[in-house]
């Protein structure tokens, strides 16, 4: 259970850094027709949607929101799904979103089904980095980067009850 004294960022911080990122994507993809943000089930889905909402506020491209889906915890076992023909992603510019860069593993096994496609670009963004890298991953984009221990947990909750980011 979240408790004030392990916030991070609060709401109205949250949202500044999602609003940053929209930005930043904007910025490096103002030539694209379309951008997909393809977030990865559960919070880091709910992170592409906040996300597009702010990039839809400031750009005039075209916006498609996917869902990736896979086990977390035993990615290697089963598919990663997405909730949209893979098709339709073929020469478009992709954006991968999770809430927590930890060590990179969710984020590889994330990139499963698009490597079998022709993209035209693919960029990750992240709402906090921990700084924990197995994997050869980083995010183009990043809200907050945290160094904690091994032993820490980053809770991103991005739900009205509890709003935030949180060290436990």
């Amino acid at each position: 259970m979240t408790t004030p004294t392990n916030l991070i960022l609060n709401r109205k911080q949250t949202l500044q850094k999602i609003k940053r990122i929209a930005f930043e994507i904007y910025e490096s993809n103002f030539a694209e027709e379309e951008i997909i943000l393809a977030g990865i089930d559960d919070q880091g889905y709910r992170f592409a949607q906040l996300l597009r909402a702010e990039f839809n506020a400031l750009s005039p491209q075209r916006s498609q929101l996917v869902k990736v889906s896979l086990d977390k915890r035993s990615p290697r076992q089963g598919q990663v799904e997405l909730d949209c023909p893979p098709e339709s992603l073929r020469n478009k510019c992709i954006v991968l979103t999770d809430d927590v860069l930890n060590t990179g593993r969710t984020l590889v096994y994330s990139l499963k089904p698009f490597l079998d496609l022709e993209i035209k670009k693919l960029q990750t963004a992240v709402l906090v980095d921990r700084n924990h890298k197995l994997f050869p991953v980083s995010a183009d984009y990043v809200g907050y980067a945290l160094s904690t221990t091994i032993n820490e947990h980053v809770e991103v909750v991005l739900e009205e009850d509890a709003f935030g980011v949180y060290l436990h």
